[in-house]
């Protein structure tokens, strides 16, 4: 096993992105964005009799921990589970297994008539199992599924399965196994916005300035966007704002704060000191999983002060 933790991570990360590509290719079209996650522990073992192309007769088995990658892959839906291994060598394994459209993956199920995309019809479960130079141009056969667990976002938590596949029509089978768990997966992201009870108005420059605060469970960069309106005899003077960034960190409530020009209000009014509506909106991406998280529509009634 390579010794540098660089070049390990250097190795991984390629890695990772020749897997999700070779995932998004070799099992299109799945649904649902992938997500890969190392195992902690587990092993894929296989072999096939003399003369079968992907095993080239031989037995092998790989463990977590003693290659540079074993890493589970999910979609959303938990229709489907990939595993890609990659050797302290650098050779790429992969295997696929994909239940028939419009179902999940089951605890138990044995799926039979298995082939590989684009020969596989939507009804057809999916299996397809190789390496960099060993790859099956056509591919039949069928796999079990006896356990197999998610977290969120089609996170892929366990996985027990066997397989059997029969490549480019011959008769002689491949049979592996696969065993792994990974790591319990991360909390989802959750944030709130708070918006303070007072903001405050430059008479010179009509521009309006607002705030508040933001918290969140993990780190996350939120997105600040919303409006503030007030009503005046004549009418109703309205500014928008978008564009705003918070970096929060768990632990205590993030400020914020922006400032409205008059290039963003309506034409023909301008704000004064007084009561006026406060709108804020929030969002920001997981970065553990596939999902963008809101913060509600927040509206709170606030004090313009002069500045």
């Amino acid at each position: 096993m390579k010794s540098s933790t660089t070049g390990r991570g250097a190795a991984r990360a390629v890695a990772v992105l020749t897997a999700a590509m070779a995932m998004a290719v070799a099992a299109a079209p799945l649904s649902g964005t992938a997500q890969a996650n190392e195992a902690v522990s587990g092993s894929l073992a296989f072999s096939g009799e003399t003369g079968e192309f992907v095993s080239d007769g031989q037995s092998q088995e790989f463990t977590a921990g003693s290659v540079e990658m074993f890493d589970l892959t999910g979609p959303t839906t938990e229709d489907a589970v990939g595993v890609t291994i990659v050797t302290p060598e650098g050779k790429r394994w992969s295997l696929h297994l994909q239940a028939p459209e419009g179902e999940k993956l089951t605890d138990g199920a044995t799926y039979t008539g298995a082939s590989r995309w684009p020969d596989a019809q939507p009804e057809d479960p999916k299996l397809e199992f190789g390496a960099d130079d060993r790859w099956c141009t056509t591919s039949t056969g069928s796999f079990t599924v006896s356990h197999i667990s998610y977290g969120p976002y089609g996170y892929v938590r366990e996985l027990d399965a066997t397989f059997e596949q029969y490549c480019n029509g011959s008769t002689l089978p491949l049979r592996g196994e696969v065993h792994a768990r990974t790591a319990e997966p991360p909390a989802e992201l959750a944030i709130g916005l708070g918006l303070n009870p007072e903001g405050k108005v430059d008479t010179k420059t009509g521009a309006v300035t607002v705030g508040g605060t933001a918290t969140c469970n993990k780190p996350a960069r939120i997105a600040i966007s919303g409006l503030v309106a007030q009503t005046q005899k004549t009418g109703e003077a309205v500014g928008r704002y978008e564009g705003g960034v918070v970096d929060c960190t768990p632990g205590a409530p993030v400020p914020w704060n922006v400032t409205i020009p008059t290039t963003a209000m309506e034409p023909g009014f301008t704000f004064r000191p007084g009561t006026a509506l406060f709108r804020g909106f929030g969002s920001a991406d997981d970065r553990d999983y596939p999902a963008t998280v809101n913060a509600g529509d927040n509206t709170t009634q606030i004090t313009l002060v002069k500045s």
